[in-house]
C-alpha cells in the first residue's frame, strides 16, 4: 500500500508525495507530477517548488 504525506495546501494546489516501490513522487491536485526520486526530501522539495510562486 502506498504511503502518502500531505505537504502543502496553497489555493487550489494540494500536493502529496506517493511512494512507488523504491521511489517517491510529488503530485498536485492540478495534475502536475514531479520526477521519481529515491529520497522523500527531494520529492517534498519538488512539491514546494511547484506551489511557491516565483519571485517577481
Amino acid at each position: 500500500m502506498a504511503q502518502q504525506d500531505d505537504i502543502a495546501f496553497v489555493g487550489e494546489h494540494r500536493t502529496i508525495t506517493v511512494e512507488q516501490g523504491r521511489f517517491c513522487v510529488a503530485r498536485c491536485s492540478c495534475g502536475w507530477r514531479g520526477p521519481a526520486r529515491r529520497a522523500r526530501s527531494l520529492a517534498r522539495t519538488d512539491a514546494e517548488s511547484h506551489t511557491t510562486p516565483p519571485l517577481a
